[in-house]
């Protein structure tokens, strides 16, 4: 199918393997360009400067091999992400098909990245930020809506899609409720230019997090998804475990009085989403009872632990 995005980023199919902390690595990625899709991992994956310039290096090898798809990184563009200019700036020495920019302004991304010909592609939620990202010169946006993984949107996946192609002249990558073949094509119907898939690649053979948590996506259902404010401080979608039942789902009320004040509510902010990092790697990377799992309704589809190309065929066709 050929679309903007398709023709933007020389892919086979409109479909980008979406950012997963933690869960997105360059195996997954590189099996994903083998199959004509785009796939993106979060810079924060990494712990260093080079280990992200290695993982770029990597990545542009495994394009120049097989000559299609194309591969990008999320930076997290607000002040919650000290690591941002340095990130940013490896990226642009090292360079990449596309960056995606998500919880703030990308401005300075977009000015980078647009000097050295990287795409920037901005994750939103409503119309606003999406006309103010687009006169700002983002290549496309990325329309989180209310079905999406992680940190989602209100807006209802047809509503946000019609809404943003009424109303801007850049791509709509559509984000959230697609765990199909079936779903992707409704997307494309209302009007997106390709679609933004995570939830499902969790149970990727490739994904580098425990059997645990792969098997909570298959043995869980869309109706077991609910949203907590334990990670970053916002709303973000997890499984509802016997843990995440135990703790609840609202921030402690000393965090919540804390909000409350002006000046101290930036660093209570950045210190929810150091705690709420560090617990989630936990739950991903040793087997513990203290199980908080990121996921999307669209686990609902995941009914085994598949390889990258078998998922992305089920997408696809």
């Amino acid at each position: 199918m050929r679309t903007r995005l398709t023709v933007m980023l020389n892919l086979e199919h409109p479909l980008i393997m979406a950012p997963m902390f933690l869960v997105s690595n360059v195996a997954m990625v590189q099996e994903g360009m083998r199959c004509g899709v785009a796939g993106c991992i979060p810079a924060l994956n990494y712990r260093t400067e080079e280990e992200l310039r290695k993982a770029c290096r990597e990545l542009k090898a495994t394009k120049a091999e097989c000559g299609k798809g194309a591969y990008g990184f999320n930076l997290i563009v607000n002040k919650s992400n000290p690591k941002a200019a340095k990130q940013l700036e490896v990226l642009c020495q090292e360079g990449c098909d596309f960056i995606i920019t998500s919880l703030g302004s990308p401005e300075t991304t977009i000015n980078a990245a647009h000097k050295v010909g990287i795409k920037v592609f901005c994750d939103v939620t409503d119309l606003k930020f999406a006309q103010k990202v687009e006169a700002l010169g983002a290549d496309a946006v990325i329309a989180v809506n209310n079905e999406a993984g992680g940190h989602r949107g209100s807006i209802s996946p047809k509503d946000l899609i019609e809404l943003l192609r009424s109303n801007c002249s850049i791509p709509v990558i559509s984000a959230g409720g697609v765990g199909n073949k079936a779903e992707m094509e409704q997307m494309l119907t209302w009007g997106a230019e390709g679609v933004s898939v995570g939830s499902p690649f969790i149970a990727a053979v490739e994904a580098p997090i425990t059997d645990d948590y792969k098997q909570a996506c298959v043995q869980y259902n869309a109706q077991d998804i609910v949203m907590t404010e334990r990670i970053s401080g916002t709303p973000c979608t997890v499984i509802n475990t016997p843990y995440v039942q135990k703790i609840g789902t609202r921030s402690p009320w000393l965090e919540r009085m804390l909000n409350k004040n002006r000046k101290l509510k930036k660093w209570v902010k950045m210190l929810r989403f150091y705690i709420g990092m560090k617990a989630t790697e936990k739950a991903a990377q040793q087997a513990t009872y203290k199980t908080v799992w990121v996921a999307g309704p669209s686990i609902q589809h995941t009914k085994a632990v598949e390889p990258v190309r078998v998922i992305i065929g089920r997408l696809v066709g």
